[in-house]
């Protein structure tokens, strides 16, 4: 058999060249053990061409279907509503595929049958998540509850649908108010841009109509903080993390981290967590 070092390195697709995509850009550029990157898509190619310029590696702007056909992996981090464009083409061709964007998995069940189907693989990192190895292994038992009270600073929920479809500002918020409470899945539609983290949430333990939520506008914080509780009959997990956010409010810095962790798992020699 192989060895690791004899294996051809997975070939890997950024879509698209946004904050997360840069930064992935960047780190597989400088190298990373088994995978290379061959091809990003962008909404701006120009733009697009002269930002890959200075890169080392010459990864070549590609059509969602053509990353499919020539890639191993498929990376999506791109707005919600791109995730059928991406992933469909990619389960198709039996190809395995890193969704950012798992609250639009709720609203397209057809993308997991079509992976089944080819042989493809959908894939959710932990993002800006902790503790889903520990979520994961409760829901191999039984889990009672799942509670999540999301915190974010008052800039990385401006322009949320849910705010917006009610009227609710928060221009001038100076004190830290509650703006939603219900399901993982009720946030994932309101917030489709904010809350990734508790459809992943969800997707590891008891599903998005019991997993609940809470959604916390802050003036005075400067990270984006979540606070995980699951009882369960095997252990009761507390845990909180505060995420420094990249230039896009919306998005945490380790977000981009967590999936380069999953692509050195592909081929490491050595795994560590479930």
């Amino acid at each position: 058999m192989d060895n690791f070092e004899n294996v051809r390195p997975k070939r890997v697709g950024i879509a698209v060249l946004g904050t997360v995509g840069k930064s992935l850009a960047k780190a597989l550029d400088r190298g990373i053990p088994g995978v290379e990157l061959v091809a990003v898509a962008a909404r701006n190619e120009s733009a697009a061409r002269d930002w890959l310029s200075g890169l080392s590696s010459s990864p070549k702007i590609a059509s969602f279907e053509e990353i499919a056909e020539t890639c191993d992996v498929v990376i999506e981090c791109a707005p919600a509503q791109l995730l059928p464009q991406i992933a469909e083409p990619a389960l198709r061709a039996g190809r395995q595929v890193v969704v950012l964007s798992c609250g639009a998995l709720l609203d397209n069940d057809h993308l997991t049958g079509l992976a089944a189907q080819h042989g493809g693989q959908i894939m959710v990192p932990s993002g800006a998540l902790l503790g889903l190895d520990a979520v994961t292994a409760a829901a191999e038992g039984e889990i009672s509850s799942v509670q999540m009270i999301t915190r974010k600073p008052v800039s990385g929920l401006l322009g949320a649908p849910y705010l917006l479809d009610r009227g609710i500002s928060l221009d001038g918020c100076t004190e830290r108010t509650l703006v939603f409470s219900g399901t993982a899945r009720e946030a994932a539609r309101g917030f489709p841009a904010n809350l990734n983290v508790a459809v992943a949430l969800a997707l590891a333990g008891i599903g998005p109509d019991r997993t609940q939520l809470e959604i916390w506008a802050d003036p005075d914080l400067k990270r984006n903080t979540h606070t995980i509780t699951v009882e369960s009959d095997a252990a009761r997990l507390s845990m909180t993390i505060e995420n420094i956010p990249t230039e896009n409010p919306k998005t945490g810095r380790i977000t981009a981290q967590s999936i380069l962790a999953l692509l050195r798992k592909m081929s490491t020699p050595l795994r560590v967590g479930s």
